[in-house]
Protein backbone atom coordinates (compact mmCIF):
# COMPACT_ATOMS: atom_id res chain seq x y z
CA UNK A 1 0.00 0.00 0.00
CA UNK A 2 1.80 3.63 -0.90
CA UNK A 3 2.77 5.70 2.16
CA UNK A 4 -0.54 7.43 3.86
CA UNK A 5 -0.50 10.06 6.23
CA UNK A 6 -0.62 10.29 9.77
CA UNK A 7 -4.38 9.58 11.28
CA UNK A 8 -6.38 12.39 11.99
CA UNK A 9 -6.39 14.63 14.82
CA UNK A 10 -9.58 13.94 15.83
CA UNK A 11 -9.47 11.91 19.22
CA UNK A 12 -8.30 8.19 18.77
CA UNK A 13 -11.91 7.05 21.26
CA UNK A 14 -14.03 9.03 18.60
CA UNK A 15 -12.30 7.49 15.72
CA UNK A 16 -12.45 3.93 17.30
CA UNK A 17 -16.55 4.50 18.24
CA UNK A 18 -17.36 5.56 14.93
CA UNK A 19 -14.58 3.10 13.00
CA UNK A 20 -16.38 -0.13 15.28
CA UNK A 21 -20.33 1.09 14.27
CA UNK A 22 -19.08 0.81 10.52
CA UNK A 23 -17.52 -2.17 10.79
CA UNK A 24 -20.80 -3.78 11.92
CA UNK A 25 -22.38 -2.12 9.39
CA UNK A 26 -24.33 -3.83 6.51
CA UNK A 27 -22.15 -2.69 3.93
CA UNK A 28 -18.68 -4.23 5.65
CA UNK A 29 -19.56 -7.25 8.29
CA UNK A 30 -22.64 -6.87 9.99
CA UNK A 31 -22.35 -10.50 11.07
CA UNK A 32 -19.58 -8.89 13.64
CA UNK A 33 -21.02 -7.60 16.32
CA UNK A 34 -19.98 -4.42 17.93
CA UNK A 35 -18.17 -6.10 20.68
CA UNK A 36 -16.21 -8.14 18.25
CA UNK A 37 -15.91 -4.98 16.03
CA UNK A 38 -13.91 -2.99 18.75
CA UNK A 39 -11.32 -6.25 19.13
CA UNK A 40 -10.74 -6.49 15.48
CA UNK A 41 -9.78 -2.48 15.64
CA UNK A 42 -7.24 -3.04 17.75
CA UNK A 43 -5.27 -4.93 15.29
CA UNK A 44 -6.26 -1.92 12.29
CA UNK A 45 -4.06 1.20 11.57
CA UNK A 46 -5.68 4.30 11.03
CA UNK A 47 -4.18 6.30 8.09
CA UNK A 48 -5.29 8.94 5.61
CA UNK A 49 -4.91 8.83 1.46
CA UNK A 50 -5.40 11.79 -0.07
CA UNK A 51 -7.39 12.35 -3.18
CA UNK A 52 -6.68 11.30 -6.32
CA UNK A 53 -4.40 8.88 -4.88
CA UNK A 54 -4.41 5.01 -6.05
CA UNK A 55 -4.55 3.14 -3.32
CA UNK A 56 -4.79 -0.61 -5.16
CA UNK A 57 -4.03 -1.09 -8.65
CA UNK A 58 -5.43 -4.22 -10.66
CA UNK A 59 -2.92 -6.85 -11.06
CA UNK A 60 -0.97 -5.60 -8.62
CA UNK A 61 1.23 -8.63 -6.93
CA UNK A 62 3.50 -7.11 -4.72
CA UNK A 63 1.85 -6.05 -1.06
CA UNK A 64 -1.49 -7.22 -1.55
CA UNK A 65 -2.16 -8.61 1.79
CA UNK A 66 -3.80 -5.95 3.45
CA UNK A 67 -7.91 -4.87 3.49
CA UNK A 68 -8.63 -1.80 3.87
CA UNK A 69 -12.15 -0.40 6.02
CA UNK A 70 -13.38 2.99 4.36
CA UNK A 71 -13.94 5.24 7.40
CA UNK A 72 -14.80 8.85 5.56
CA UNK A 73 -14.84 9.69 1.75
CA UNK A 74 -15.36 8.02 -1.35
CA UNK A 75 -13.27 5.33 -3.70
CA UNK A 76 -13.93 5.02 -7.19
CA UNK A 77 -13.59 1.27 -8.30
CA UNK A 78 -12.32 0.69 -11.52
CA UNK A 79 -11.41 -2.55 -13.75
CA UNK A 80 -9.65 -3.05 -16.67
CA UNK A 81 -7.61 0.17 -16.60
CA UNK A 82 -4.13 0.10 -18.81
CA UNK A 83 -3.80 3.58 -17.45
CA UNK A 84 -5.05 5.59 -14.90
CA UNK A 85 -8.94 6.87 -16.10
CA UNK A 86 -9.02 4.33 -18.81
CA UNK A 87 -11.10 1.36 -16.71
CA UNK A 88 -14.37 0.51 -16.47
CA UNK A 89 -15.88 2.29 -13.66
CA UNK A 90 -17.60 -0.70 -11.41
CA UNK A 91 -18.22 1.53 -8.64
CA UNK A 92 -18.46 4.53 -6.19
CA UNK A 93 -17.70 3.77 -2.54
CA UNK A 94 -18.42 5.61 1.17
CA UNK A 95 -18.25 4.97 4.23
CA UNK A 96 -18.42 1.24 5.90
CA UNK A 97 -16.96 -0.39 3.09
CA UNK A 98 -14.28 -2.69 3.35
CA UNK A 99 -11.26 -2.97 0.22
CA UNK A 100 -9.16 -5.96 -1.00
CA UNK A 101 -10.46 -8.54 1.89
CA UNK A 102 -9.42 -11.33 -1.23
CA UNK A 103 -6.10 -10.23 -0.97
CA UNK A 104 -5.98 -9.97 2.95
CA UNK A 105 -6.75 -13.67 2.48
CA UNK A 106 -4.82 -15.18 -0.38
CA UNK A 107 -2.51 -12.46 -1.07
CA UNK A 108 -3.02 -12.40 -4.64
CA UNK A 109 -3.46 -9.84 -7.71
CA UNK A 110 -5.33 -7.00 -7.25
CA UNK A 111 -8.83 -7.12 -9.16
CA UNK A 112 -9.79 -3.62 -9.28
CA UNK A 113 -8.33 -0.70 -9.13
CA UNK A 114 -9.91 1.79 -6.33
CA UNK A 115 -8.64 4.97 -6.22
CA UNK A 116 -9.12 8.10 -3.31
CA UNK A 117 -11.78 10.22 -4.85
CA UNK A 118 -11.74 12.35 -2.09
CA UNK A 119 -9.16 12.83 1.07
CA UNK A 120 -10.00 9.18 2.53
CA UNK A 121 -9.81 8.10 6.46
CA UNK A 122 -9.08 4.24 6.21
CA UNK A 123 -8.51 1.60 9.04
CA UNK A 124 -5.81 -1.04 7.65
CA UNK A 125 -5.86 -4.88 8.71
CA UNK A 126 -2.76 -6.57 7.28
CA UNK A 127 -2.17 -10.65 7.08
CA UNK A 128 0.07 -10.20 10.20
CA UNK A 129 -2.39 -8.63 12.15
CA UNK A 130 -4.78 -10.86 11.08
CA UNK A 131 -2.44 -13.97 12.63
CA UNK A 132 -2.22 -12.23 15.80
CA UNK A 133 -6.18 -11.25 15.66
CA UNK A 134 -6.31 -15.39 15.25
CA UNK A 135 -3.79 -16.01 18.20
CA UNK A 136 -5.02 -13.42 20.77
CA UNK A 137 -8.64 -13.80 20.20
CA UNK A 138 -9.48 -17.48 18.16
CA UNK A 139 -13.37 -16.76 19.12
CA UNK A 140 -13.03 -13.12 17.44
CA UNK A 141 -10.69 -14.19 13.88
CA UNK A 142 -13.34 -16.58 13.52
CA UNK A 143 -16.35 -14.39 13.03
CA UNK A 144 -14.55 -11.92 11.20
CA UNK A 145 -13.35 -14.70 8.76
CA UNK A 146 -17.03 -16.38 8.59
CA UNK A 147 -17.98 -12.42 8.21
CA UNK A 148 -15.54 -11.90 5.48
CA UNK A 149 -16.52 -15.52 3.55
CA UNK A 150 -20.06 -14.77 4.13
CA UNK A 151 -19.64 -11.58 1.82
CA UNK A 152 -17.63 -12.76 -0.46
CA UNK A 153 -20.22 -15.24 -0.74
CA UNK A 154 -22.83 -12.69 -1.53
CA UNK A 155 -20.65 -11.12 -4.00
CA UNK A 156 -19.83 -14.17 -6.12
CA UNK A 157 -23.85 -15.27 -6.25
CA UNK A 158 -24.37 -11.72 -7.06
CA UNK A 159 -21.68 -11.79 -10.03
CA UNK A 160 -23.72 -15.57 -10.94
CA UNK A 161 -26.87 -13.72 -11.73
CA UNK A 162 -25.30 -11.06 -13.80
CA UNK A 163 -23.14 -13.49 -15.31
CA UNK A 164 -26.82 -15.29 -16.23
CA UNK A 165 -28.47 -12.39 -17.43
CA UNK A 166 -25.41 -11.53 -19.31
CA UNK A 167 -25.91 -14.90 -21.21
CA UNK A 168 -29.45 -14.34 -21.89
CA UNK A 169 -28.63 -10.85 -23.76
CA UNK A 170 -25.92 -12.92 -25.61
CA UNK A 171 -28.06 -15.43 -26.35
CA UNK A 172 -30.63 -13.11 -27.60
CA UNK A 173 -28.28 -10.82 -30.01
CA UNK A 174 -26.87 -14.05 -31.17
CA UNK A 175 -30.49 -14.96 -32.35
CA UNK A 176 -31.06 -11.62 -34.04
CA UNK A 177 -27.85 -11.43 -35.61
CA UNK A 178 -28.88 -15.56 -37.25
CA UNK A 179 -32.22 -14.36 -38.41
CA UNK A 180 -30.45 -10.68 -39.73
CA UNK A 181 -27.61 -12.83 -41.47
CA UNK A 182 -30.76 -15.37 -42.83
CA UNK A 183 -32.77 -13.01 -44.37
CA UNK A 184 -29.54 -11.46 -45.90
CA UNK A 185 -28.76 -14.73 -47.42
CA UNK A 186 -32.54 -14.89 -49.03
CA UNK A 187 -32.17 -11.42 -50.58
CA UNK A 188 -28.95 -12.39 -51.82
CA UNK A 189 -29.52 -15.57 -53.09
Amino acid sequence: MPAMDSPPSRPVSDIREHAAQLLATTSALAELGIADARVVLDYMTPSRVGAGAVFMQEGETIHTDYMVLLLDGEVRVDTGATAPREGTVVGVIGPGSLIGEMGLLDGGPRSATCTAATDLLVAVMARDSLRRLMDEHPGVAARLLLAISKRMADRLRENNRKLKTLAQVSRALQQELDATHAINQRLLG
